[in-house]
């Protein structure tokens, strides 16, 4: 259960979906997963839920999928038997918990009061839904019925989009966003898979929003590193921070008192969330060095990925 939980956090994005047609299934599925969001909610809103949700299980069995809208126990047997990995439902029902609770089947369930939470705190539940978010005063309402109940992460949904999305995701007890605004039924009946997929890229670049930190610069020792910051000085006028194994011109140089990483030194690439930067970056195939990590307070910091480019190291760091 939990394994399903932490892929919904290291994917930050919960794409919630409601499918009229299930021959729209696979063709939507592939559009955010090409968009880099390998993760969905299906809604049980309509008749075509239940075979949308088995066409993507089988067609993209490296796909997230859940089942949301969950109303009754008949229908978490129906999303279960499709396919679903987990159950959202929109409120706090104990019928419908208990029964997942019973079977070892991941949910989560709505609340929007702190009596809610505290109900869901007595099932042992440590991830529940914020529905709906916007309409139930937002991030602000969310962070003050969270303050006593330190042992649960919320998935907030509705009214969410990429204008407010990281206002969520940087309160550390958010896990993920669920919204809708990259799969607008108007795409759906359309077509128009491509804008879905444009979407779903630019929402994860909101979310992890990367940007240049610093090149570093390896040199061989330290009078050479001070020959090159002063070089780079006269040039652009940048204060000088000289630290003990490198010299900082301004914050966009760093050289180096020694050959590191790199052939020529490296490229630090700044993000929102290094975690979830992670993830997204080992499902396109590139790695991090895992003995070059740098934590403070049990969170990740910096890390080098395990590719150059053009002869420079790039590693990431949080922002």
């Amino acid at each position: 259960m939990k394994e399903i939980f932490t892929r919904i956090g290291q994917i930050g994005i919960l794409p919630v979906i409601v499918l009229e047609r299930a021959d729209d299934a696979e063709p939507l599925a592939d559009a955010l997963m090409k968009g880099g969001l390998p993760a969905a909610e299906v809604t049980f809103r309509t008749t075509a839920a239940r075979e949308s949700i088995e066409r993507i299980a089988k067609t993209f069995p490296e796909m997230l999928l859940g089942a949301g809208t969950v109303l009754t126990i008949e229908q978490v047997k129906a999303a279960r038997g499709a396919g679903a990995q987990f159950i959202v439902t929109p409120g706090l029902n104990p019928t419908i918990v208990e029964y997942c609770l019973k079977e070892n089947i991941p949910i989560t369930p709505g609340i929007a009061t702190s009596s809610e939470l505290s109900r869901a705190v007595e099932y042992g539940l440590d991830v529940v839904k914020f529905f709906p978010a916007e309409a139930n005063g937002g991030i602000e309402y969310l962070k003050a019925i969270s303050g006593p109940f330190r042992s649960v992460s919320f998935i907030p949904t509705g009214g969410i989009d990429e204008t407010n999305l990281n206002n969520y995701l940087s309160f550390s007890r958010v896990l993920a966003c669920g919204g809708s605004w990259m799969v607008k039924p108007d795409l759906l009946k359309n077509n128009q898979y491509d804008e879905i997929t444009r979407r779903a890229t630019q929402a994860i670049n909101k979310m992890l929003n990367f940007s240049l930190r610093h090149v570093g610069i390896n040199t061989a020792d330290a009078k050479e590193a001070e020959n090159v910051a002063g070089q780079l000085f006269n040039i652009v006028g940048f204060p000088m921070n000289v630290t003990t194994g490198s010299i900082f011109v301004g914050a966009q140089f760093e050289v180096l008192k020694r050959q590191y990483l790199g052939a020529h030194g490296h490229i630090a690439i700044g993000t929102n969330s290094i975690e979830r930067a992670v993830a997204y970056l080992s499902r396109k195939g590139i790695g991090i060095k895992p003995e070059t990590k740098n934590e403070k307070d049990g969170k990740l910091q910096t890390v080098y990925l395990d590719i150059e480019i053009g002869g420079f190291a790039i590693h990431l760091a949080q922002v």
